[in-house]
Protein backbone atom coordinates (compact mmCIF):
# COMPACT_ATOMS: atom_id res chain seq x y z
CA UNK A 1 0.00 0.00 0.00
CA UNK A 2 3.17 2.58 0.74
CA UNK A 3 4.51 1.38 -2.55
CA UNK A 4 1.72 2.39 -4.26
CA UNK A 5 0.98 5.59 -2.71
CA UNK A 6 4.59 6.66 -3.42
CA UNK A 7 4.28 5.41 -7.04
CA UNK A 8 1.01 7.50 -6.98
CA UNK A 9 2.71 10.70 -5.81
CA UNK A 10 5.61 10.28 -8.08
CA UNK A 11 3.14 10.28 -11.11
CA UNK A 12 1.45 13.26 -10.44
CA UNK A 13 4.82 14.75 -9.75
CA UNK A 14 6.18 13.84 -12.93
CA UNK A 15 2.01 14.70 -15.08
CA UNK A 16 2.04 18.44 -12.89
CA UNK A 17 4.70 20.16 -15.43
CA UNK A 18 2.70 18.70 -18.72
CA UNK A 19 -0.48 19.84 -17.19
CA UNK A 20 1.30 23.09 -16.29
CA UNK A 21 2.39 23.51 -19.62
CA UNK A 22 -0.94 22.65 -21.69
CA UNK A 23 -2.90 25.14 -19.65
CA UNK A 24 -0.61 27.58 -20.37
CA UNK A 25 -0.67 26.44 -23.83
CA UNK A 26 -4.22 26.97 -24.17
CA UNK A 27 -4.75 29.72 -21.66
CA UNK A 28 -4.84 32.22 -24.11
CA UNK A 29 -7.83 30.35 -25.82
CA UNK A 30 -6.07 31.97 -29.52
CA UNK A 31 -5.14 29.44 -32.61
CA UNK A 32 -2.67 31.89 -34.61
CA UNK A 33 -1.74 30.25 -38.17
CA UNK A 34 0.30 31.21 -40.95
CA UNK A 35 -1.77 30.81 -44.34
CA UNK A 36 0.44 30.14 -47.55
CA UNK A 37 -1.55 30.08 -50.80
CA UNK A 38 -0.30 28.72 -54.23
CA UNK A 39 0.20 30.97 -57.31
CA UNK A 40 -2.88 30.93 -59.85
CA UNK A 41 -3.12 31.63 -63.23
CA UNK A 42 -2.80 35.47 -63.68
CA UNK A 43 0.07 37.54 -63.78
CA UNK A 44 -1.27 39.49 -60.42
CA UNK A 45 -1.77 35.77 -58.13
CA UNK A 46 1.49 34.07 -59.84
CA UNK A 47 3.79 34.40 -56.59
CA UNK A 48 1.01 33.20 -54.39
CA UNK A 49 0.22 34.81 -51.08
CA UNK A 50 0.13 34.88 -47.07
CA UNK A 51 -2.43 35.83 -44.53
CA UNK A 52 -2.59 35.26 -40.87
CA UNK A 53 -5.65 33.09 -39.42
CA UNK A 54 -6.78 33.67 -35.81
CA UNK A 55 -9.06 31.19 -34.21
CA UNK A 56 -10.32 32.86 -30.98
CA UNK A 57 -12.38 29.82 -28.84
CA UNK A 58 -12.89 32.40 -26.32
CA UNK A 59 -15.35 34.21 -28.56
CA UNK A 60 -17.13 31.14 -30.45
CA UNK A 61 -20.22 32.92 -30.41
CA UNK A 62 -19.25 35.68 -32.41
CA UNK A 63 -19.49 34.95 -36.48
CA UNK A 64 -15.56 36.55 -36.51
CA UNK A 65 -13.66 34.15 -34.18
CA UNK A 66 -12.01 32.32 -37.21
CA UNK A 67 -11.08 35.19 -39.35
CA UNK A 68 -7.98 35.90 -41.63
CA UNK A 69 -5.88 39.32 -41.60
CA UNK A 70 -4.75 40.09 -44.91
CA UNK A 71 -2.14 42.60 -46.42
CA UNK A 72 -2.64 42.60 -50.00
CA UNK A 73 -5.84 44.52 -49.78
CA UNK A 74 -6.16 47.52 -52.33
CA UNK A 75 -9.29 49.89 -53.47
CA UNK A 76 -10.06 49.59 -57.73
CA UNK A 77 -12.64 52.66 -56.71
CA UNK A 78 -9.63 54.61 -55.29
CA UNK A 79 -9.70 57.86 -57.27
CA UNK A 80 -6.48 57.91 -60.14
CA UNK A 81 -6.23 53.88 -59.22
CA UNK A 82 -4.16 53.77 -62.56
CA UNK A 83 -2.08 56.43 -62.44
CA UNK A 84 -0.86 55.40 -59.07
CA UNK A 85 -0.26 52.00 -59.30
CA UNK A 86 2.06 52.83 -62.66
CA UNK A 87 3.83 55.20 -60.00
CA UNK A 88 4.18 53.07 -57.70
CA UNK A 89 1.93 55.12 -54.89
CA UNK A 90 -0.75 53.02 -54.52
CA UNK A 91 -1.90 52.24 -50.54
CA UNK A 92 -2.44 49.04 -49.69
CA UNK A 93 -4.19 48.30 -46.08
CA UNK A 94 -4.93 45.51 -44.33
CA UNK A 95 -8.39 43.76 -44.20
CA UNK A 96 -10.36 41.28 -42.29
CA UNK A 97 -12.87 38.32 -43.53
CA UNK A 98 -14.44 34.90 -42.41
CA UNK A 99 -11.87 32.06 -42.80
CA UNK A 100 -15.11 30.20 -44.42
CA UNK A 101 -14.93 33.02 -47.33
CA UNK A 102 -11.60 33.03 -47.37
CA UNK A 103 -11.02 29.73 -48.29
CA UNK A 104 -13.92 29.54 -50.80
CA UNK A 105 -12.65 32.12 -52.89
CA UNK A 106 -8.82 30.25 -53.04
CA UNK A 107 -10.80 27.01 -53.33
CA UNK A 108 -13.22 28.29 -56.17
CA UNK A 109 -10.17 29.46 -58.07
CA UNK A 110 -8.16 26.48 -57.79
CA UNK A 111 -5.29 27.51 -55.72
CA UNK A 112 -4.25 25.55 -52.53
CA UNK A 113 -3.48 26.78 -48.83
CA UNK A 114 -1.06 25.40 -46.50
CA UNK A 115 -1.62 25.82 -43.04
CA UNK A 116 1.43 26.25 -40.70
CA UNK A 117 -0.04 26.76 -36.98
CA UNK A 118 2.07 28.91 -35.33
CA UNK A 119 4.09 27.96 -31.70
CA UNK A 120 3.70 31.14 -29.59
CA UNK A 121 3.57 31.40 -26.03
CA UNK A 122 -0.04 32.83 -24.42
CA UNK A 123 1.31 36.13 -24.35
CA UNK A 124 3.23 36.26 -27.45
CA UNK A 125 -0.62 35.16 -29.32
CA UNK A 126 -2.25 37.83 -27.70
CA UNK A 127 0.29 40.23 -28.06
CA UNK A 128 0.13 39.44 -32.31
CA UNK A 129 -3.24 39.53 -31.98
CA UNK A 130 -3.38 43.08 -30.59
CA UNK A 131 -1.11 44.15 -33.12
CA UNK A 132 -3.07 43.06 -36.15
CA UNK A 133 -6.30 44.61 -34.55
CA UNK A 134 -4.44 47.82 -34.12
CA UNK A 135 -3.58 47.95 -37.54
CA UNK A 136 -6.79 47.56 -38.53
CA UNK A 137 -7.85 51.35 -37.29
CA UNK A 138 -8.48 53.35 -39.94
CA UNK A 139 -4.98 55.89 -38.96
CA UNK A 140 -2.79 52.22 -39.29
CA UNK A 141 -4.05 50.31 -41.98
CA UNK A 142 -2.54 51.83 -45.20
CA UNK A 143 0.56 51.27 -46.28
CA UNK A 144 2.84 52.16 -49.94
CA UNK A 145 3.04 48.70 -51.13
CA UNK A 146 6.52 47.63 -52.50
CA UNK A 147 6.48 44.09 -54.43
CA UNK A 148 10.14 43.49 -53.25
CA UNK A 149 10.90 44.99 -49.85
CA UNK A 150 7.72 45.75 -48.45
CA UNK A 151 4.21 43.32 -49.65
CA UNK A 152 1.45 40.90 -47.90
CA UNK A 153 4.28 38.38 -47.08
CA UNK A 154 7.19 40.61 -45.58
CA UNK A 155 4.67 42.49 -43.44
CA UNK A 156 3.82 39.31 -41.75
CA UNK A 157 7.18 38.22 -41.34
CA UNK A 158 7.64 41.26 -39.31
CA UNK A 159 4.65 40.99 -37.47
CA UNK A 160 5.79 36.74 -36.32
CA UNK A 161 9.30 37.90 -36.02
CA UNK A 162 9.25 41.03 -34.19
CA UNK A 163 6.89 39.81 -31.61
CA UNK A 164 8.72 36.00 -30.57
CA UNK A 165 11.21 35.68 -27.46
CA UNK A 166 13.79 35.16 -28.61
CA UNK A 167 13.78 36.00 -31.95
CA UNK A 168 13.82 33.85 -34.63
CA UNK A 169 16.74 33.40 -36.86
CA UNK A 170 15.14 32.47 -40.31
CA UNK A 171 17.14 30.93 -42.95
CA UNK A 172 17.54 31.08 -46.11
CA UNK A 173 16.07 28.57 -48.39
CA UNK A 174 17.42 29.55 -51.60
CA UNK A 175 20.84 29.23 -53.14
CA UNK A 176 23.12 31.96 -51.93
CA UNK A 177 23.68 33.67 -54.98
CA UNK A 178 20.11 33.78 -56.08
CA UNK A 179 18.94 37.43 -57.23
CA UNK A 180 15.57 38.88 -56.90
CA UNK A 181 15.36 38.21 -61.34
CA UNK A 182 16.76 34.54 -60.73
CA UNK A 183 13.84 34.24 -57.73
CA UNK A 184 10.73 35.59 -60.23
CA UNK A 185 11.81 33.83 -63.42
CA UNK A 186 10.97 30.64 -61.31
CA UNK A 187 7.37 31.50 -61.44
CA UNK A 188 7.22 32.95 -64.31
CA UNK A 189 8.57 30.15 -66.05
CA UNK A 190 6.51 27.34 -63.82
CA UNK A 191 3.57 29.73 -64.53
CA UNK A 192 4.39 30.04 -68.33
CA UNK A 193 3.92 33.59 -68.62
CA UNK A 194 6.46 34.00 -71.21
CA UNK A 195 5.43 37.37 -72.47
CA UNK A 196 4.89 38.83 -68.77
CA UNK A 197 8.72 37.38 -67.84
CA UNK A 198 9.37 39.42 -71.26
CA UNK A 199 8.03 42.71 -70.11
CA UNK A 200 8.77 42.44 -66.22
CA UNK A 201 12.68 42.26 -67.97
CA UNK A 202 12.71 45.24 -70.39
CA UNK A 203 10.69 47.51 -67.57
CA UNK A 204 12.90 46.44 -64.12
CA UNK A 205 16.60 47.89 -63.82
CA UNK A 206 19.50 46.62 -61.98
CA UNK A 207 18.19 46.74 -58.39
CA UNK A 208 16.36 43.73 -59.20
CA UNK A 209 20.12 41.83 -60.78
CA UNK A 210 21.03 42.63 -56.65
CA UNK A 211 22.02 39.13 -54.72
CA UNK A 212 19.16 39.10 -52.04
CA UNK A 213 20.22 38.89 -48.33
CA UNK A 214 18.53 35.85 -46.21
CA UNK A 215 15.55 38.37 -44.76
CA UNK A 216 14.90 39.63 -48.49
CA UNK A 217 13.77 36.04 -49.48
CA UNK A 218 11.15 36.46 -47.75
CA UNK A 219 9.38 38.92 -49.95
CA UNK A 220 7.89 35.00 -51.33
CA UNK A 221 5.22 33.51 -50.03
CA UNK A 222 6.48 29.62 -50.65
CA UNK A 223 10.22 31.05 -49.36
CA UNK A 224 8.40 32.60 -45.87
CA UNK A 225 6.84 29.23 -45.64
CA UNK A 226 9.73 27.23 -45.33
CA UNK A 227 12.17 29.60 -43.16
CA UNK A 228 9.18 29.15 -40.49
CA UNK A 229 9.78 25.32 -40.98
CA UNK A 230 13.19 25.22 -40.94
CA UNK A 231 14.22 27.74 -38.23
CA UNK A 232 16.69 26.58 -36.56
CA UNK A 233 17.36 28.04 -33.15
CA UNK A 234 13.36 28.21 -31.68
CA UNK A 235 10.51 26.36 -33.00
CA UNK A 236 7.75 28.20 -34.72
CA UNK A 237 5.47 25.53 -36.09
CA UNK A 238 3.37 23.30 -34.51
CA UNK A 239 1.61 21.61 -37.25
CA UNK A 240 1.75 22.23 -40.95
CA UNK A 241 -1.00 20.51 -43.13
CA UNK A 242 -2.67 21.40 -47.10
CA UNK A 243 -6.67 22.34 -46.18
CA UNK A 244 -8.17 20.64 -49.68
CA UNK A 245 -6.34 19.38 -52.48
CA UNK A 246 -6.10 21.50 -56.13
CA UNK A 247 -5.81 20.21 -59.47
CA UNK A 248 -2.17 21.08 -61.45
CA UNK A 249 -3.04 22.12 -64.53
CA UNK A 250 -1.37 24.83 -66.88
CA UNK A 251 -1.13 24.16 -70.96
CA UNK A 252 0.04 27.43 -71.57
CA UNK A 253 0.70 28.67 -74.92
CA UNK A 254 2.66 27.98 -78.04
CA UNK A 255 2.67 31.59 -78.76
CA UNK A 256 5.41 32.59 -77.17
CA UNK A 257 7.98 35.85 -77.56
CA UNK A 258 10.38 33.20 -79.08
CA UNK A 259 8.11 32.00 -81.40
CA UNK A 260 6.91 35.38 -82.41
CA UNK A 261 10.18 37.04 -82.41
CA UNK A 262 11.63 34.19 -84.90
CA UNK A 263 9.09 34.32 -87.15
CA UNK A 264 9.49 38.68 -87.12
CA UNK A 265 12.81 38.01 -87.99
CA UNK A 266 12.04 35.33 -90.99
CA UNK A 267 9.91 37.90 -91.83
CA UNK A 268 13.09 40.84 -92.21
CA UNK A 269 15.14 38.48 -93.57
CA UNK A 270 12.92 37.69 -96.40
CA UNK A 271 12.16 40.63 -97.26
CA UNK A 272 15.72 42.09 -97.06
CA UNK A 273 15.96 39.37 -99.79
CA UNK A 274 13.56 40.39 -101.69
CA UNK A 275 14.09 42.39 -105.30
CA UNK A 276 10.11 43.34 -105.56
CA UNK A 277 9.44 47.12 -104.81
CA UNK A 278 6.77 46.55 -102.88
CA UNK A 279 8.33 44.13 -100.59
CA UNK A 280 11.11 46.54 -100.15
CA UNK A 281 8.48 49.56 -99.06
CA UNK A 282 7.20 47.02 -95.91
CA UNK A 283 10.91 46.58 -95.21
CA UNK A 284 11.27 50.29 -94.75
CA UNK A 285 7.88 50.86 -93.06
CA UNK A 286 8.47 47.58 -90.24
CA UNK A 287 12.11 49.09 -90.09
CA UNK A 288 10.24 52.45 -89.01
CA UNK A 289 7.77 50.92 -86.64
CA UNK A 290 10.98 49.12 -85.24
CA UNK A 291 12.53 52.58 -84.21
CA UNK A 292 9.53 54.14 -83.19
CA UNK A 293 8.30 51.17 -80.40
CA UNK A 294 11.84 51.28 -78.98
CA UNK A 295 11.80 55.22 -79.00
CA UNK A 296 8.71 54.95 -77.07
CA UNK A 297 9.97 52.30 -74.65
CA UNK A 298 12.83 54.36 -74.20
CA UNK A 299 10.40 57.00 -72.84
CA UNK A 300 8.34 54.83 -70.87
CA UNK A 301 11.88 53.40 -69.09
CA UNK A 302 13.07 56.94 -68.38
CA UNK A 303 9.50 57.74 -66.75
CA UNK A 304 9.45 54.22 -64.47
CA UNK A 305 13.41 55.28 -63.50
CA UNK A 306 12.73 58.84 -62.77
CA UNK A 307 8.74 59.70 -61.83
CA UNK A 308 8.02 56.55 -60.29
CA UNK A 309 8.61 55.43 -56.73
CA UNK A 310 9.36 51.68 -57.64
CA UNK A 311 11.80 50.50 -56.32
CA UNK A 312 13.53 48.67 -58.66
CA UNK A 313 13.21 50.17 -62.21
CA UNK A 314 15.74 52.60 -61.54
CA UNK A 315 19.11 52.12 -63.35
CA UNK A 316 17.72 50.55 -66.09
CA UNK A 317 20.07 49.56 -68.97
CA UNK A 318 17.60 48.64 -71.31
CA UNK A 319 17.92 52.32 -72.53
CA UNK A 320 21.50 51.28 -74.14
CA UNK A 321 18.57 50.10 -77.25
CA UNK A 322 16.14 51.73 -76.87
CA UNK A 323 16.67 55.39 -77.01
CA UNK A 324 14.00 57.63 -76.33
CA UNK A 325 15.22 59.58 -79.73
CA UNK A 326 14.46 56.80 -81.96
CA UNK A 327 10.84 58.11 -82.10
CA UNK A 328 11.71 61.36 -83.68
CA UNK A 329 14.32 59.46 -86.46
CA UNK A 330 11.39 56.47 -86.89
CA UNK A 331 9.71 59.36 -89.13
CA UNK A 332 13.08 60.02 -91.02
CA UNK A 333 13.70 55.98 -92.01
CA UNK A 334 13.18 57.15 -96.14
CA UNK A 335 15.33 60.26 -95.81
CA UNK A 336 18.41 60.66 -97.41
CA UNK A 337 19.40 63.89 -94.97
CA UNK A 338 22.73 63.70 -93.86
CA UNK A 339 22.45 64.07 -90.19
CA UNK A 340 19.74 61.14 -90.73
CA UNK A 341 22.15 59.12 -92.22
CA UNK A 342 24.77 59.82 -89.38
CA UNK A 343 22.20 58.95 -86.35
CA UNK A 344 21.60 55.47 -88.55
CA UNK A 345 24.92 54.88 -88.96
CA UNK A 346 25.89 55.45 -85.17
Amino acid sequence: MKKSFIGLLFLIFLLNPIQNKLHAQDSSRLRISLLTCTPGDELYSIFGHSAIRIIDSADINNDYFDIVYNYGTFNFDDQGFYLKFIRGKLLYYISIEKFEDFKWMYQTTNRGITEQVLHYSPAEKKIIQRALNENLKEENKYYKYDFFLDNCTTRLRDLLVNNSNPKPTLPAVMPASTTFRNAIHQYLNSGKQYWSKLGIDILLGAPTDAVMTREQQQFLPDNLMGSLDSCKNIRLVNTSANLYPIENYNNGSLYTPMVFFSAVLLLFFLLSMSKNRFARSILKSLDGMLFFLTGLLGIVLIFMWTSTDHSMTKDNYNLLWAWPTHLLFSFFVNSNKQFVKKYFLF
